[in-house]
């Protein structure tokens, strides 16, 4: 199993544990005054910045990645739109850790990284939430990290590049086949 196809089966079984889920099966309708919106704004700079940290989660291979979907973009919209203020606040203050842990560990801003500094730093992180994910009690924040991550494969995943390129996709199908056998190396299917 290769890196996308692993991820891939990941982002279709985080579906209905990622963080903002309910908004977006809600389509961002919650009239909770805590949701969405509280004066945030992201900057092109700070689009540009989790372009980045999404391509280095997702970058491109023989199919596109997350920069090519715009997943910065995606990100931002979400945790306005969608986000609670202190979700959003998690997010936002989370940016700013990524870059102060990239200086600490590489002496350079994430942006001015090597790629190959931004990978080791990310799975740094990754390897950190895991273990903060698994420990945390039910009333305490998410990582920021896993916001990032979770975001980064639900804007990839449910992207024209994401769906089209990484995965199978039929625009229309024929007709409803709800057993189809899969053969070791095939792309998931991004529609049924």
């Amino acid at each position: 199993m290769n890196r996308r196809e692993a991820l891939s089966r990941v982002s279709l079984l985080l579906g209905g544990t990622i963080l903002g889920a309910e908004a977006f099966l809600s389509g961002c309708t919650n009239t909770d005054k805590n949701i969405g919106g509280a004066g945030i704004n992201f900057s092109n700079d700070d689009v540009f910045f989790l372009d980045e940290v999404a391509e280095t989660i997702l970058p491109a291979t023989n199919t596109p990645g997350a920069k090519d979907a715009r997943v910065g973009e995606f990100m931002t919209r979400i945790v306005r739109d969608c986000y609670t203020e202190k979700d959003q606040k998690i997010f936002v203050d989370g940016m700013q850790k990524l870059n102060e842990a990239s200086k600490k560990k590489n002496g350079k801003s994430f942006m001015d990284a090597a790629p190959q500094d931004r990978h080791d730093l990310l799975v740094d992180l990754d390897k950190e939430q895991k273990t903060y994910t698994g420990q945390k009690k039910k009333d305490d924040p998410a990582h920021y990290f896993r916001m990032m991550k979770e975001l980064t494969l639900w804007g990839y995943f449910t992207s024209e590049p994401g769906a089209t390129k990484a995965l199978r996709y039929v625009a229309v199908p024929g007709r409803y086949e709800g057993c189809i056998d899969y053969k070791k190396g095939e792309k998931a299917w991004a529609t049924s």
